[in-house]
């Protein structure tokens, strides 16, 4: 599978366009994460727990959107964003989605 953020893959023609491919996951901090992130903030510098966790999101984000790409007979996926939103506090949404495409 192909994934892109651009519009079109060198060497590459697209013949058909098959939908929005997506993939989801909501994520909640837990307390742990919470009083550790707080003494951070004191002193500053990197959250390490908090990138840790939004970088799993983003991995299995974008592999149901793959996964979601190969349910529609994709070849690849191009145009592919990603964006997050809160759903309540201390939990968000991070949703990868692109353009499911068939290419030659």
């Amino acid at each position: 599978m192909i994934v892109t953020t651009t519009e079109t893959i060198p060497g590459k023609q697209i013949v058909e366009i098959l939908g929005i491919a997506r993939g989801s996951t909501v994520r909640a901090r837990n307390i742990g994460h919470d009083i550790f992130a707080g003494l951070k903030n004191i002193v500053g510098g990197e959250i390490s727990e908090y990138t840790k966790l939004q970088a799993e999101s983003r991995e299995q984000a974008f592999q149901r959107m793959v996964d979601d790409a190969e349910r529609l007979g994709a070849d690849a996926i191009i145009t592919v964003r990603f964006a997050t939103s809160v759903i309540m506090q201390g939990a968000s949404e991070m949703l990868a989605y692109g353009t499911a495409v068939k290419i030659q």
